[in-house]
């Protein structure tokens, strides 16, 4: 028996997006629609090719109804992956892995969501009294501790990377100034035009120390979609195939929902340490064969350790690699180039795997010369994915 991979096999074809905002004034089956449809377009694909759909939790968003309304006919493979933005990548995953075994042949990847005006991730209110499920019995133990909100529960971890490697509010606040320099230029991000300064980042109001406003992601409505089939087919379509050289999931020892408080170490991020070594293996590349990188930034601080599982940088080294501006536009590994969750919007990630896409086509308006290779991470705190994506 011999080993398989589906490194190098399957491609993303085909790629839509919704414009980004605070308001779309449209339901959540309609941007999902829409940016599907603009990704078949993009890829020439009839949308009666369709015969299987991949997405994540949070998502309110049926894949029978995706394939009613496009008139697909039969649907072989559809999957849901949970754990909310630690899953943007996973659906990629899924789709190749169902492609490179012939289980289906056209996947649609999508995400569309109304976070801002339908119902907020941060607003503290989960309703976890009113059910005794495992996840809601296990937050009892922090919330009547104040630890109620995405950035309090990440301000524990932020505290103690602190302490351990010396790094400073000022360090985080780089990661938010580079990643608006990138959204100011970009005309599709939510803060076009509107860079900060350092010193506007460390006026901003405080969150939960030692997170700002401007360490938090933004609430966004919108939807993006793409399109994954065989490397082989895609190179006769439209546009330039993004090969997906190596996908990934992983959770690790002492996992919990945001709060894996006792592990003997909570500066690290294991989970996506397994998915690095993962990567690495699948694709056979090394961190001097990655461009640019789309690191997940729902809250600055998990940005650094991020660096470090991926070997960017060395354990707690991570505050040298951001104060020597090697992530800003022009430096070593330019990060998040569409602005990120901060800069752009947040559609759960995957908004960063659609410029990664562009990176590798060419087309981002941020464009990284030369860029061969993209690697991009998936949500932080929870079990997570990554992907990194290349030419062919």
């Amino acid at each position: 028996m011999t080993d398989f991979s589906i490194s190098g096999r399957c491609a993303i074809a085909g790629l839509g997006a919704t414009e980004f905002s605070k308001n779309s004034g449209r339901t959540e089956i309609r941007l999902a629609m829409e940016a599907t449809l603009q990704a078949l377009a993009d890829a020439g694909i009839d949308p009666s090719e369709v015969d299987g759909f991949s997405s994540y939790s949070v998502d309110k968003v049926p894949e029978y109804e995706i394939a009613r309304l496009l008139g697909a006919k039969d649907i072989k493979f559809f999957s849901q992956v949970p754990h909310g933005g630690g899953a943007a990548c996973a659906p990629v995953l899924h789709a190749a892995m169902a492609v490179a075994t012939g289980i289906a042949k056209t996947v649609v990847v999508y995400r569309a969501m109304n976070e801002r005006s339908w119902y907020r991730f941060g607003n503290g209110n989960y309703g976890f009294g009113n059910s005794p499920l495992f996840e809601n019995v296990n937050y009892g133990w922090y919330m009547p501790y104040g630890f109620h909100t995405p950035a309090a529960w990440v301000g524990m971890f932020a505290q103690r990377y602190m302490h351990r490697y010396g790094a400073t509010s000022e360090d985080f606040g780089r990661v938010a100034v580079a990643a608006r320099d990138f959204a100011a230029t970009n005309p599709a991000a939510f803060f076009y035009g509107k860079p900060i300064t350092l010193a506007d980042h460390q006026a901003s109001r405080w969150i939960c120390e030692p997170l700002h406003l401007l360490d938090c992601c933004q609430e966004s409505d919108g939807a993006v979609a793409m399109v994954i089939t065989s490397v082989e087919r895609a190179r006769d379509l439209r546009c330039k195939p993004v090969v997906i050289k190596a996908a990934a999931q992983g959770v690790s020892d002492g996992q919990q929902i945001m709060t894996s408080y006792y592990r003997d170490d909570i500066t690290g991020l294991p989970e996506m340490g397994l998915v690095a070594k993962q990567l690495w293996q699948q694709s056979g590349l090394s961190t001097e064969d990655i461009q640019t990188a789309v690191i997940y930034d729902h809250f600055t601080p998990f940005v650094l350790p991020q660096l470090e599982e991926f070997g960017f940088a060395k354990r707690g080294e991570a505050k040298d690699f951001i104060r020597a501006g090697h992530h800003q536009r022009g430096g070593r590994l330019p990060i998040n180039t569409h602005g990120g969750q901060l800069g752009e919007a947040y559609i759960h990630g995957m908004n960063g795997i659609a410029e990664a896409v562009r990176q590798v086509r060419g087309s981002a308006v941020n464009q990284v010369a030369d860029t061969r290779n993209v690697l991009v991470t998936s949500g932080t705190g929870v079990p997570t994915s990554g992907l990194i994506l290349g030419e062919a």
